[in-house]
């Protein structure tokens, strides 16, 4: 591995970057307005699940294909805009249940938001070019540890660095929505909140450049 001066200054990066507010802690936020807490944790959980696939991608030089094959990365970001679109309209048009206002989401509403986050995070092609552009810079070749373990390890704390921001994040904005949920004005605020940002994060990603 790098040495601990490199390692410190990488700690010191990957936590200023998980902690400025950016898509991922956005996403999460939404998630936890309009569904709720355990929602709001499935949704980091399954962001934390689909960053592994690109730390996989990374330690393995399968991201490199996004840097020399633009047109797929184009179509898979598109693809990613369409499903954060698609989930942000779900979100505003979804309805009470029979019994009113609920004080926890559907159990299959939380496992919805596990495999809809996993799936999020798997078609945003900006996470692997941030591995590949990042990893590299502190990676030993000429270490004990083969190149591609070094890339796992680095890849594996990035990943527990953000999913902590995404904690705090849930935490906090549930919070925040636990009054307003008390309400039936509120609970409709809560999934209006949480579907506009969706849509506005999947138009985010559609139109950014690069």
């Amino acid at each position: 591995m790098a040495s601990w001066e490199t390692l410190l200054a990488f700690a010191t990066l990957t936590l200023l970057v998980a902690y400025f507010p950016g898509p991922a802690l956005l996403y999460t936020a939404a998630q936890t307005i309009a569904h709720g807490r355990k929602a709001g944790l499935m949704a980091m959980l399954g962001i934390h699940l689909g960053c592994y696939v690109h730390v996989f991608a990374a330690a393995f030089g399968l991201s490199a294909v996004f840097k020399h094959v633009p047109e797929l990365y184009l179509a898979v970001k598109i693809a990613g805009a369409l499903y954060l679109v698609w989930l942000g309209i779900g979100m505003i048009r979804s309805k009470l249940g029979g019994a009113g206002m609920q004080a926890v989401a559907p159990a299959k509403t939380v496992r919805r938001a596990l495999v809809d986050s996993f799936i999020v995070e798997v078609l945003n092609p900006k996470v692997a070019l941030f591995f590949i552009a990042l990893l590299p810079q502190f990676v030993d070749p000429a270490a004990a540890l083969p190149v591609w373990a070094q890339f796992l390890i680095l890849g594996t704390i990035v990943n527990f660095a953000f999913s902590s921001a995404d904690l705090v994040t849930v935490f906090g904005a549930s919070l925040v929505m636990k009054t307003m949920k008390a309400s039936r004005a509120g609970f409709a605020l809560g999934r209006w909140l949480g579907g506009s940002l969706m849509i506005g994060l999947g138009i985010k990603l559609a139109t950014d450049k690069g």
